[in-house]
Formats: structure tokens, sequence, C-alpha cells
């Protein structure tokens, strides 16, 4: 059994049931479990340390999400996430971070402004060093950021998850220096629109900019790490 243990996390901001669902969650997003690999309550709430009722719980909500399949009488499967899933998760972000920025520019605190540029600078350091795992991390907090700007619960719900949903490859395309150095040029210009508070360049270019990263994965092939995704789950159906 391992030697972590959920309910130790008195620090964690969610229920147990919580807790558990995005543990399984990011495992399941960051490629841990495989398409079609069957989980077990009971494996999963040893590896946990806890009971096999917050594990199904979490695996109920985890196939209203598309994420797991759970068949009667046989067991509860990964589907994971295919290439159009992919697709359509970019496309929904490019219209909702448009409508983040746009609000952004009005409800922004100084702090917030003060950490956007200090992320934008540190990302610029991070990449003239080539530390891409840095620039992973800052990618990270700048959205963020943006999130918590727009003063909107729900939004910031609706893009956090969105933002999870392509971790993978998220590293993946900023691993490239091209992609990273692109992709830090368009921070600084949504940084600098917000700033300047023009809701409407702010919108656009927040829009352009997740169209300009899944226009990058599609280029460098990235995307297609999901397409055995895809002709499982069309096989599955076809049976």
């Amino acid at each position: 059994m391992s030697d972590y243990n959920l309910q130790q996390e008195v620090s964690d901001k969610y229920s147990l049931r919580g807790r558990v669902f995005h543990k399984i969650r990011e495992d399941i997003l960051n490629g841990k479990y495989k398409q079609n690999e069957e989980l077990r309550e009971a494996t999963i709430g040893a590896e946990l340390g806890v009971s096999r009722t917050p594990v199904r719980e979490a695996f109920r909500q985890l196939e209203l999400e598309g994420l797991l399949k759970m068949i009667p009488n046989k067991g509860t499967y990964v589907t994971g996430i295919t290439r159009k899933d992919v697709h359509d998760i970019y496309m929904i972000r490019s219209l909702l971070e448009g409508l983040c920025a746009r609000w952004a520019t009005e409800k922004i605190t100084p702090e917030q402004l003060n950490e956007m540029e200090e992320n934008v600078y540190l990302s610029e350091f991070h990449e003239n060093k080539g530390h891409s795992d840095q620039m992973a991390e800052l990618d990270n907090r700048f959205h963020e950021i943006l999130y918590e700007s727009c003063d909107s619960k729900m939004l910031e719900h609706l893009l956090r998850d969105f933002h999870q949903y392509v971790y993978r490859i998220r590293r993946m395309t900023l691993a490239s220096e091209k992609r990273g150095r692109a992709s830090n040029k368009e921070h600084r210009e949504i940084m600098e629109a917000i700033k300047a508070h023009d809701a409407d360049k702010a919108e656009r270019l927040a829009n352009l900019h997740m169209i300009n990263a899944y226009d990058n994965m599609v280029k460098n092939g990235l995307i297609d790490i999901f397409d055995e995704n895809d002709e499982e789950k069309g096989e599955q159906e076809h049976e």
C-alpha cells in the first residue's frame, strides 16, 4: 500500500469526496491510467487511504465528465480524451478566455496586475535560459491569475477544468522553443491590453492565444497522441 494518505491532507480545500475525485481525474489526465484500463474501487481506495465509498462516488462523477465508463457487472474503464475532445476544448476555451480577459480589464486588482506583469517578466527570463519546466509552471500561473481577475467563480471554475484537461499536451507545446517564445509574447500583449483597460483588445488577444496554441499542436503533430483514443472509441461503439 502506498504511503500517500488523502485523509491526512487537512490543508486541502476540498471535501474528502472532492479530493478523491480531483486526484483520480488528475491521474487520468496526466497519463497514469491508460485508455481502456480498468480501475478498481478497492485498489484505488487502498492507494489513497480511503474507503471504497468516496472512490465509487468519484467514479460516477468522472463518468458524467466522459473520462470513465462504468459497465454493469463488468467494471469501470478509462475512456480518456480524444482528438475531437481536444479540438472542442480549445475552441470553447478560446471564447471563454476572451470573455475572461474582457471582464478582467474591469475587475483586476492592482495586486493581481502586478503579479501578472511579474509573471510575464519571469517567463521571458526562463525562456531565454531554456527552462521549459519553469515556463510551464509560469504559463499555468498566468492563466490562473487571469481567471481569478475576472471575478466570476462560475467562469473561473469552467476555465480551470478545461485548463486541466489538456495538461500533458500543454507541457509538450511549451517545451518547443518557438511556441514558448510566441506564447510569452501573447501573454505580454494580453497583459498590456488589460493594463490599458482595453477590453475589446484583451478579449480578441486572449481568444487568438487559444487558437494559436491549438494550431501549433496540429502543425507539429502533437495532437496525434490522441488519435489512438479516437480509433479505440470508434471500435467500441461498433462492437
